[in-house]
C-alpha cells in the first residue's frame, strides 16, 4: 500500500486502482473478436458483445435490409464483414468500414471490400453513396445520434437511403457510456456509445436533412429507412 492509498478511504484506492488499470476499448472488443466473451456494462443494461451473431450467416432480418440496399453501399462499422460480404455475393457495390484492425482482416478474408477507418474521417466517395447501413446497433457509435445521422446524410446521394437497424424499445434515446469487462475482469476507459428507438430516431431525422421511407419489424429488430431528399439542404451546426 502507498501513501497515497492510506491516506484514500478504501474505496476510493481500489476506484483509483481499477481506472489506473483500464484499457482502451478496441483492445476489449478484439478480443470479442477472437472469441473472449467481453461484456458491454451499460447504465440500463449489461449484454454480452454479440459476436456470433455478426460473424453468422445472413439472418431474415438482415436479408430484408440487404434487399433494400441501393448501390453503391457504405457499412458503417461493418464488423467482421457479414453485411458487406453479403452484399459483394449479390453484385452490389460495398465498401465496409471499423476501427479495428482485426474486423477489417475479417471481413476481407470473407471477400469483402473493408477499411479501416473512423465515419467522422475523410472518405472515398462523399456524398455518392447510393445507402449508409448502419445495421445491428451502429447509430451508436460516438454515444452522438444526431451527429452521426447528419454525417450518414452528407455522405448518401441525393435521394440515398440511410438504413438504421433500432433499438426494439421504440423511445429509448440513452447516450450513456458503457464500459467493456473482459472475462479476466479487465475494463475499458468509457466508450461513447448510444441506444436509441425507431419514434426517438424519428424526431432528429428531419432535423438533419431525412425523411423516414420505410419502417419494419421482424424477429425482435425494427429497421428504419431515411431518405435524403433529391433536393435538399443539409442542416448543419
Amino acid at each position: 500500500m502507498t501513501t497515497t492509498d492510506a491516506a484514500m478511504p478504501a474505496g476510493t484506492a481500489e476506484t483509483a486502482r481499477r481506472a489506473s488499470a483500464r484499457v482502451h476499448p478496441l483492445a476489449l472488443y478484439e478480443q470479442a473478436l477472437s472469441g473472449v466473451p467481453v461484456l458491454a456494462v451499460g447504465a440500463a443494461e449489461t449484454r454480452l458483445l454479440d459476436v456470433a451473431t455478426w460473424a453468422a450467416p445472413t439472418s431474415a432480418v438482415d436479408e430484408m435490409i440487404l434487399a433494400r440496399c441501393e448501390g453503391p453501399v457504405l457499412d458503417v462499422g461493418c464488423g467482421p464483414g457479414r453485411m458487406a460480404a453479403a452484399l459483394g455475393r449479390r453484385g452490389v457495390p460495398c465498401l465496409g468500414i471499423d476501427v479495428s484492425p482485426r474486423a477489417v482482416t475479417e471481413a476481407r478474408s470473407r471477400g469483402a471490400l473493408a477499411l479501416r477507418r473512423a465515419v467522422e474521417r475523410p472518405l472515398p466517395g462523399e456524398g455518392r453513396w447510393g445507402t449508409v447501413l448502419l445495421a445491428d446497433g451502429n447509430v451508436g457509435i460516438g454515444g452522438d445520434p444526431t451527429a452521426l445521422l447528419r454525417r450518414c446524410a452528407e455522405l448518401v446521394e441525393p435521394g440515398g437511403l440511410v438504413l438504421v437497424d433500432t433499438d426494439p424499445d421504440p423511445d429509448v434515446w440513452d447516450t450513456t457510456p458503457v464500459v467493456l469487462r473482459g472475462p479476466d475482469g479487465r475494463e475499458s476507459h468509457p466508450m461513447p456509445w448510444a441506444r436509441v428507438g425507431a419514434r426517438a430516431l424519428l424526431r432528429i431525422a428531419a432535423d438533419v436533412g431525412l425523411r423516414l421511407s420505410e419502417e419494419w419489424d421482424l424477429d425482435g429488430r425494427t429497421v428504419v429507412a431515411l431518405r435524403r431528399p433529391v433536393r435538399t439542404t443539409l442542416h448543419r451546426r
